[in-house]
Order: structure tokens, then C-alpha cells, then sequence
């Protein structure tokens, strides 16, 4: 089947210089080599992008009888009606599969209560793990397939999802099982993470954890491919660098690279490591110092940065994304959809980094499309691009400028998403 998508808005291609590697600094904020002008048309073959090019050009050669008929034999024509065309979202930090309520740690924050002291009280990641492990495996698939169906409502057309709230042998099993299962359901690509070093479980000393974790669920985890990657809660009070790098180095000799949540609270060399480590991505960074980040730049680990975090823990979003710009520092951002920060909208994400941190609605799109894609798809045909030869993920929004992407807070920009070529999702008011 060959797919017309006919006279669209801007089409933020995203595409200038390689596309399968990051974009930084001021080429962010070159609007001219980032978006196309209104006026065009997408040719979709396949599942892959065949072809770019006035819209008049594509319908005399291979529609010359639209608007009579919007499909003939193999050809359809769809009119986007002047709407922008922007690449399908990626997110690529979530923990998207979990059991229980933590809504009451809300008001313990209010009373002054830290993060560190909510999970020493019995709340926090425990928590959560003591209500996974008890949950039966459909009950957390049936859980998964809406917490996904509500992200592709919303643009996203890939994410990752960690484990990290079983913290023994089975439960992560079950987890990891469980994100394959969801994955193979969804009109949407969902990448695995083993986060079994997420926390401490309090039936090991955490020496004793950290062996298990190298020596009993990693081989179990490669054996059985469930994981893409490995993650660490590398961060004071959980995870040491030291124990970090033991189970990243150990990781890698199964094949698995690795993605790491480092400086969320204080800067504990944490991104420095990931850089040294050859980490795919380091995400909050938040208190990394700027050594650091040239480091990461440098090596080619690209910082991700999570807003909802802060901005549900009622911290300032004092985030340095506009100096990352300034340095030409690559950088990414995603929605970190956890138990404490349940968003599932990179465009909320975006508003929240436009909006309060001012940083501009181009260069935040990057953020979320192509920048992440460099990050997660390793030996596959790249996403987050519109550029012909790259796969049709994308997203029709309900202007005519790209711009909009992360102007709606409160509802979706998205007024239709197209996954390989084929529309998935369509949202019915704005």
C-alpha cells in the first residue's frame, strides 16, 4: 500500500546532518534546517518514508485522480488538512509497570518529610515492592496495556519500560515478562530495562544483594532476553559507584549496555561514572557538576533529563537544559511515569521545559524524539526523524505549526499518531 499523507502543516522533519546521532548546541535552535515549511506531502510505503515533496508533485504522479477518489488500487490519499506532522515521541525513561498507592506521600512531603525519609518510614520504592511481588502477573499486563494505550494517546510511539519493583529472582521475572507481553499487544514499541538494582530488598545485607544480582538474576535475565539494558539507582543512599560499576562491568559481559540514574538528589560523580562506564544515557542528572557533562558529551552518554520529578516533589525546575544548549552538551528529556510521578505525557514534559524553563519548542522536540532514539535502537532502523528511508512514526497535531507539540498542558496536542506507517490513534477533540 502506498499512503499520501497530502497538505500538511510544518513537518518537523528533524533530520539535518546524521540523523543516528544527537543534536546539541545552536543547531537546536536553527529552525530553518529543522522544520519544513507548510505545503508538502509524506509518501508512505511499506512502513518506511519513500518520499518528501510538494504535494502537488506527489498527487500528479501517483494520485492524479484525487480528489475524486481518495484511494485507487494500492494508493490512499489522507489530507492532514493543513495540521503539522512532527516524528512519533520516544520516552525513554519510565517505570511503567508497578502494583499499589503511594498518593499519601504526597501530603508527607507537604509536612517537610524528604524523599530519603518517606522510603526509611516504610513508603517510597519498598512500598511498591511489596505490592508488585504480590500482584498476579494479568493484573499487572491489564495495568501495563492502559498505562501504554494513555502514552500513545498522547505521541508516544516507543518507550522504555524498567523493572525494579520485584528486587528478587521471580518478581523481576514476572516484571520483565510481563513488558514483553504488553509489547507484543500494543500498536506501540516498548523496550525492557532490568532495574533489579533499583533498592535494597530487606531480606539481604546489601553486599549480599549486589552478589545476587550479578550472580543470580543477571544470568537468568541474559538467558532468558529479557532486558535490553541494565539500569542502576546509582545515588547516595542506594546504590554506591563502586557496587555500580561492578554490576554495569558484569552486565556487559552478557551483551547488555546500560542506562543509569545518577545525581537526582546530590552529586555523587554519578554521571562522571556513566560517561567512564560508556553508559547510553544518564537520567536526572540534576546536581551533576559541568566536568561531568563535558565528560558525557564527550564520551557520547546523553544526559536525560526528568522535570516531572522535580515538579512533583515540589522542587524548583532548575534544570540547566538552556546551558546545556549554550555548551553544546546533547541532552534529552523524558516522563520518569513512576508510582510517585504518574505522567505519561512527553508533551506535558515539554511544557513544563518551555514554559517555566523557556527553553525553545523546537529544540524540546528534539529532546523527545531523535535525540532519545539514538539511545534506543541499537542495530535497528533509527526513529525520531521524518526523513526519507526512516520508519513512518509520527504524529499529526491539531495546529498547522510544530510549535504546538507542548502548548495543550491539560490535553493532548496530538490529533493523530501513525506507527509504522499506519494510523493507531486518533483523538477526537482537542
Amino acid at each position: 500500500m502506498r499512503t499520501i499523507l497530502h497538505n500538511c502543516g510544518e513537518i518537523a522533519h528533524l533530520s539535518t546532518g546524521d540523523d543516528e546521532d544527537p543534536l546539541s548546541g545552536q543547531r537546536l535552535l536553527d529552525r530553518d534546517s529543522l522544520v519544513h515549511p507548510a505545503g508538502l506531502a509524506i509518501m508512505i510505503v511499506e512502513g518506511l518514508i519513500e518520499k518528501i515533496a510538494p504535494s502537488e508533485e506527489l498527487l500528479s504522479e501517483y494520485a492524479p485522480w484525487y480528489p475524486t477518489k481518495n484511494t485507487i488500487g494500492d494508493v490512499e490519499v489522507l489530507d492532514m488538512e493543513g495540521m503539522a506532522v512532527v516524528p512519533g515521541f520516544v520516552d525513554s525513561h519510565t517505570h511503567l509497570l508497578w502494583s499499589g498507592d503511594r498518593t499519601n506521600e504526597l501530603s508527607m512531603r507537604l509536612g517537610g518529610k524528604t524523599y530519603q525519609e518517606i522510603a526509611q518510614s516504610g513508603g517510597g520504592i519498598m512500598k511498591t515492592v511489596r505490592s508488585t511481588r504480590s500482584s498476579p502477573k494479568r493484573n499487572l499486563v491489564e495495568r501495563g496495556i492502559s498505562r501504554a494505550n494513555e502514552c500513545l494517546r498522547n505521541g508516544t510511539t516507543t518507550l522504555e519500560a524498567k523493572s525494579g519493583y520485584g528486587l528478587d529472582l521471580d518478581s523481576e521475572v514476572k516484571l520483565l515478562e510481563s513488558i514483553s507481553e504488553i509489547d507484543r499487544s500494543m500498536d506501540l514499541d516498548i523496550r525492557a530495562t532490568w532495574l533489579g538494582a533499583h533498592d535494597f530488598p530487606p531480606e539481604m545485607g546489601r553486599e549480599e544483594y549486589v552478589e545476587h544480582l550479578i550472580s543470580e538474576q543477571l544470568p537468568v535475565i541474559s538467558e532468558l532476553s529479557l532486558a535490553k539494558w541494565v539500569d542502576v539507582f546509582c545515588e547516595e543512599g542506594w546504590f554506591t559507584n563502586e557496587q555500580t560499576e561492578d554490576i554495569v562491568k558484569a552486565s556487559k559481559e552478557y551483551g547488555m549496555k546500560s542506562r543509569l540514574h545518577v545525581d537526582e538528589f546530590v552529586d555523587s560523580g554519578g554521571l562522571a561514572l556513566a560517561a567512564e562506564l560508556g553508559s547510553l544515557s544518564a537520567d536526572h542528572v540534576a546536581c551533576s557538576n559541568d566536568d561531568s557533562r563535558i565528560s558525557a558529551a564527550e564520551s557520547g552518554t546523553v544526559q536525560t533529563f526528568l522535570p516531572g520529578t522535580p515538579y512533583v516533589l515540589g522542587k524548583n525546575l532548575d534544570l540547566p537544559i538552556k546551558k546545556c544548549i549554550r555548551e553544546d552538551w546533547p541532552f534529552s528529556i523524558a516522563t520518569d511515569f513512576n508510582p510517585n510521578c504518574p505522567i505519561t505525557s512527553l508533551p506535558l514534559i515539554g511544557s513544563f521545559v518551555t514554559h517555566r524553563l523557556g527553553v525553545d519548542p523546537i529544540a524540546s522536540l528534539v529532546a523527545v524524539t531523535r535525540n532519545p532514539a539514538t539511545t534506543m535502537f541499537d542495530g535497528e532502523k533509527p526513529r525520531g526523524t521524518i526523513s526519507e528511508g526512516r520508519i513512518a512514526d509520527m504524529n499529526v497535531l491539531w495546529s498547522s505549526s510544530a510549535d504546538s507539540w507542548c502548548q495543550t498542558p491539560g490535553s493532548s496536542p496530538v490529533r493523530a499518531t501513525i506507527k509504522n506507517g499506519v494510523i493507531v490513534n486518533s483523538n477526537k477533540t482537542y
